[in-house]
């Protein structure tokens, strides 16, 4: 995992800068111990270059000072070197986990970086309460709750949880509308809660049902079938047809689930299958996550700029995927990687358990790996067409706005508010690999607004975003400047951005502002630049779908700030006002008493009964609602 360094642009640097590189590595191997552990390679500002692990950091971070055995890619790492430091460690795969750690986080240029940034849903089941919950969840576990999963997608977790009400009928719904119902909802309507909130199933008989769906998500499902088959007969020679016809459903649902899986994975249980594909200096990866031998789903990782070979980005993968979520204990691999050993050691120091990383070459597991390889491929493609089709576009879209080269990326303003509350201006980016959503922004207006004022809005926008652009990046270096500004907006709009920018000393950053015509219907959109007459695009133009798409997301982006803002300012409640009450224990108190109201109203004994609720704060909740009472 050492070599997974990635080209920069531009010519190989001279002699004179690479060797102050050398001079400064030099100067630091002198005092590096013959110990495992990482290394972090800085540039002058501070920013991480490249991190690295080694068995015996002196000798490893020593080869960097032989240039001519280098290649072109290290030497320039080698070129912006300004200082070092390392991290010891105990061996050499905890040295191995820390490098993956330490990657995702800080994102250095030269390393294979994994950049994903979405959590992994999982399916929780509760089981503090006598009728635990079945729901989705992503985020930091708790106490009382068992997790299963992971799963790839938000969509493969909702086809398990629907599986599961059909199937064992358990309860999706919080605590506090259980709590509250005084008659069954839809779902028991429809056949997917077993409605325990108003005592139409007994404990004993939900206890079952939860034990069953914890058997299935184990992997026991023809064991679950034999006893449904079972109770269903026993049922029919009972004369309870009704109930027979209640069971034969759920077995329906049973075998549905079943069948739905496209790989077969009998008898593995927990694996995820990894496979790679590299076409054109890029790489996909598909990773399968199944748990109890079914299928949870499949989700690909594009990796770019690179001439690593499978093998060695397998290798970088790895580390990084399993840095935040749980290895299972086989990992059927497309390309053996590098350290392979090493690799399923550091793993298994993970897990805690052993973790075997697996090359099949033939079998079940074979298919289920030329399956995920066969995905790869074909996203990697669909990725690469899409890509010429996008650069395609943004050529068209630099001679439409006469900008002097193709635009990297595109960044797209609008604002959001109701009679100016709740005000939120926001900023989407595009590129040439589509949206680019980790760059996305929002800014809750901070200055006095007027209800309407959007160009103020704008101002405000403006001056935050491109004044700490200037601030951090005066030299435009990290790609994060725009090569085009897009405004939601007509001449008003663009006006004020201008004028924000003459301020600033901004003058090469093309703006322009799109506004819908007269009767806002789409297709009819006029542009606004600087010294140009405003003007129109073909309705049939795709610059003008692609230019819409834009603007759409960005509007999209603001509307949903704006609610979710909106919505966090109308939850407040009076426990917000309780000093020393944080969202802990305001989320104890709401699920035990239901409201704010209920807290309000209850006895200081009650209070300090709830869970979690010790007597001072008990106190000091009671007093808040009662000042000056003598309870207690």
């Amino acid at each position: 995992m050492d070599g997974d360094a990635v080209d920069s642009d531009g010519a190989a640097p001279d002699t004179a800068p690479v060797m102050e590189g050398v001079r400064v590595i030099e100067a630091a191997v002198a005092t590096l111990p013959l110990a495992p552990g990482v290394y972090r390679m800085l540039d002058a500002k501070g920013d991480a270059l490249y991190v690295g692990k080694a068995r015996a950091l002196k000798k490893r971070v020593h080869s960097y000072t032989q240039i001519g055995r280098l290649p072109e890619r290290l030497r320039r790492m080698v070129h912006e070197t300004r200082s070092l430091e390392v991290i010891t460690t105990a061996s050499e795969a905890e040295a191995l986990l820390l490098e993956a750690n330490l990657i995702k986080k800080l994102r250095p240029r030269y390393n294979i970086v994994l950049r994903d940034d979405k959590s992994y849903p999982w399916l929780v089941l509760t089981e503090d309460h006598a009728y635990p919950q079945i729901t989705k969840h992503r985020g930091e576990r708790r106490k009382g709750a068992s997790y299963w999963g992971p799963f790839a997608s938000a969509w493969a977790v909702n086809q398990t949880l629907t599986a599961l009400q059909r199937v064992f009928l358990l309860r999706s719904c919080r605590d506090t509308v259980f709590d509250s119902r005084d008659r069954p909802c839809l779902l028991y309507q429809i056949r997917r809660c077993s409605a325990p909130c108003v005592e139409r199933i007994g404990q004993p008989d939900y206890a079952d049902l939860v034990h069953q769906a914890k058997q299935f998500l184990s992997g026991e499902t023809p064991s679950i079938q034999k006893d449904l088959a079972k109770e269903m007969e026993q049922a029919a020679e009972a004369l309870e047809f009704e109930r027979a016809a209640a069971i034969r459903d759920r077995i329906r649902g049973l075998t549905h689930v079943q069948g739905r899986d496209r790989i077969n994975m009998e008898g593995i249980g927990d694996a995820d299958v990894v496979a790679l594909h590299q076409l054109a200096g890029q790489t996909c990866v598909q990773v399968f996550f199944f748990r109890g031998g079914r299928n949870n789903g499949n989700r690909p990782f594009f990796l770019s700029k690179g001439e690593q070979g499978p093998e060695e980005v397998m290798g970088a993968f790895l580390g990084q995927l399993y840095d935040d979520l749980p290895p299972p204990p086989l990992v059927l691999l497309s390309h053996a990687p590098e350290e392979q050993a090493l690799i399923a050691e550091a793993l298994s120091i993970k897990a805690g358990r052993k973790v075997e990383l697996h090359r099949p070459q033939r079998g079940d597991k074979r298919a289920a790996v030329e399956h995920a390889e066969t995905n790869a491929r074909e996203a990697l493609e669909r990725k690469l067409a899409e890509g010429t089709a996008q650069e395609a576009l943004l050529q068209a879209v630099a001679r439409v706005f006469d900008l002097p080269a193709t635009p990297e990326r595109i960044e797209i303003y609008d604002n959001s508010h109701i009679q100016g509350s709740n005000a939120y201006g926001v900023m989407v980016a595009a590129g040439p690999a589509g949206f680019l959503k980790q760059a996305y922004r929002k800014f809750s207006i901070k200055s006095e607004v007027k209800p309407g004022d959007d160009f103020g809005m704008m101002r405000e926008v403006f001056e935050r975003r491109f004044g700490r652009a200037l601030k951090e990046d005066p030299e435009r270096e990290s790609g994060t400047w725009p090569d085009l500004v897009m405004i939601d907006g007509g001449i008003g709009q663009l006006n004020a951005a201008r004028e924000v920018f003459a301020e600033l000393g901004v003058h090469d950053v093309p703006l322009v502002a799109i506004a819908k015509g007269p009767d806002r219907d789409a297709g009819r959109e006029w542009f606004h630049q600087h010294d140009r007459p405003a003007f129109q695009l073909p309705p049939r133009d795709p610059v003008l779908y692609y230019l819409q798409r834009l603007r759409d997301e960005a509007h999209r982006f603001a509307i949903t700030t704006h609610r979710a803002g909106r919505s966090k300012s109308l939850v407040k409640s009076e426990l917000d006002e309780i000093p020393g009450v944080g969202s802990a224990l305001k989320r104890k108190l709401l699920n035990h008493f239901g409201s704010a109201r209920g807290v309000r109203n209850a006895a200081l004994s009650d209070i300090e009964n709830a869970p979690g609720i010790g007597p001072s704060v008990a106190r000091k909740i009671y007093e808040h609602f009662h000042p000056g009472s003598t309870e207690g």
